[in-house]
């Protein structure tokens, strides 16, 4: 089953997508938004499903869908909380700057708590005051829980995960030193995130397993390839690990977003992964290109974001039908 919210109001208006991403139907009469519906989710789940099995053999209502036309799919949510269970990304990135990487990092999860009072649209401009702040994206994966309770095990954790979609989690990477020097976490540094127009159940995904989605995120920048990591490889930590890392001491609300973290390959040989023109899979985020390019030749020679660029971040299926939608977003002066 595939959900979305198109705009209108703050938390936006349900909808039922079909598979191949070309009609929708009005669930309101289910729900009026996702939210609403994943707070009684036990009663709207089996109504939603009938409704999209409805809309696969055109006997309900329809209209086109539109991506332009859809918010994320929760437009504000109760919690937004972004792992890295990439540990490969971490290790590049500190590696590139001289520190060593402490050894519970392979055993215990990084986890932040971002802003969640309101998300970009998945084809909403990214809003940047200022250029030099160093303005990134990074391609994720993320889930929407129901209610976890404090203490789940990942494999009771992993039970509550309701949706899937793609993530873009902007950064303003030249902020974040500045901020973790004061021990006390990002706060500026993390802007509005995006996320896919669509938002699946586990039961959908061919690729879904064992709280990984398998998959090449492919990302592009201005219209050129820049990354096609898989997803499900080299995810130090799955999702039932991270939803119960995030639950160790306090129940997450129905509604609650996890996300993985920027999505990053090794290379065939172990070390830093190889641009796409040089055979490799790429990068998900631009500060990984800049890591691995200082790593290889002592400096960052990429650029980050500037007013002008584009951003582009989805996922195919074997017959190369987009999953969830694509996140497109253009850099723009505040």
């Amino acid at each position: 089953m595939k959900l979305a919210s198109l705009k209108g109001g703050r938390d936006g208006r349900l909808v039922v997508v079909s598979k191949d991403l070309a009609w929708c139907a009005e669930a309101g009469h289910i729900a009026p938004t996702l939210q609403a519906a994943l707070d009684r989710w036990d009663r709207c789940e089996a109504e939603l499903r009938g409704l999209a099995e409805s809309l696969e053999h055109g006997a309900a209502p329809r209209d086109r869908f539109h991506e332009h036309a859809a918010a994320s799919p929760l437009p504000r949510a109760y919690q937004w909380a972004d792992g890295s269970a990439y540990v490969n990304h971490v290790q590049l990135v500190r590696k590139a700057r001289g520190a060593e990487l402490p050894e519970s990092f392979w055993t215990d999860p990084l986890i932040y708590q971002g802003g969640s009072d309101g998300f970009l649209g998945p084809r909403d401009p990214i809003p940047l005051r200022d250029e030099a702040w160093g303005c990134d994206f990074e391609g994720e994966v993320a889930v929407i829980t129901g209610d976890v309770p404090m203490g789940a095990d990942p494999k009771a954790a992993l039970a509550h995960v309701r949706l899937v979609m793609l993530c873009n989690d902007v950064s303003l990477r030249n902020l974040i030193p500045g901020e973790l020097a004061k021990s006390f976490g990002f706060f500026q540094a993390k802007p509005a995130s995006a996320f896919s127009p669509v938002a699946v159940t586990p039961d959908e995904l061919a690729g879904w397993q064992d709280g990984r989605l398998n998959g090449a995120l492919e990302v592009e920048l201005n219209g050129e390839p820049l990354g096609r990591a898989d997803a499900g490889v080299d995810m130090t930590f799955d999702f039932g690990i991270l939803i119960a890392h995030a639950a160790k001491t306090r129940s997450l609300g129905a509604g609650s977003i996890v996300g993985s973290g920027t999505v990053s390959n090794r290379g065939a040989d172990g070390g830093p992964g190889k641009p796409i023109a040089e055979g490799g899979v790429g990068y998900s985020c631009l500060a990984e290109v800049r890591t691995v390019e200082t790593i290889l030749r002592g400096q960052p020679e990429t650029p980050f974001l500037t007013v002008g660029d584009t951003v582009r971040i989805e996922m195919r299926d074997a017959r190369r039908r987009s999953i969830f939608g694509a996140i497109e977003q253009e850099v723009v002066a505040a």
